[in-house]
């Protein structure tokens, strides 16, 4: 069964929790293309082997893959100093969240193309409260479903 052309596969990754290998296999063995930074701060020592500096040659290395810093789709940076202090509940960061990509209009900025066999990256691990799901669920919504997303944890 040939799958639907109009389908765009796409994927999410959190590097926190991850060994490199880990990080770089869960990669490889999905397939991915490229890589869609999405983090506001990804250039911090904190990130390991995931900074932003090193993280385009190690993809390219080790998966063949492309590395894209998608700045529209990251947070404001009070809007996440408020949630990381936790003067914000997770609910009220995320409708901020999709008020902010809505107003930046995202989905007339970027090109449902360029998610095809994308993967999505921020440091969270799971996506369960992470600005990356919340990013695909929103384009998934003004796109009509096209996106076919897997979250690799």
């Amino acid at each position: 069964m040939q799958a639907d052309p109009g389908i765009v596969p796409v994927a999410t990754i959190g590097f926190t929790g991850k060994s490199a290998k880990s990080f770089f296999d869960l990669l490889a063995r999905a397939g991915v293309k490229t890589v869609l930074d999405v983090r506001l701060n990804n250039t911090s020592q904190l990130a390991g082997f995931a900074k932003k500096q090193d993280l385009a040659f190690f993809l390219k290395q080790i998966c063949s893959a492309a590395y894209i810093e998608v700045k529209d789709l990251a947070p404001e940076a009070a809007l996440l100093k408020r949630y990381q202090s936790k003067l914000l509940a997770w609910d009220d960061y995320a409708d901020a969240y999709l008020e902010l990509l809505a107003k930046r209009r995202v989905e007339s900025a970027l090109d449902a193309a360029m998610f095809d066999s994308a993967c999505l990256l921020c440091s969270e691990h799971l996506p369960h409260r992470c600005h990356r799901r919340l990013a695909l669920e929103y384009l998934n919504s003004q796109w009509g479903g096209r996106l076919a997303v897997t979250h690799l944890v």
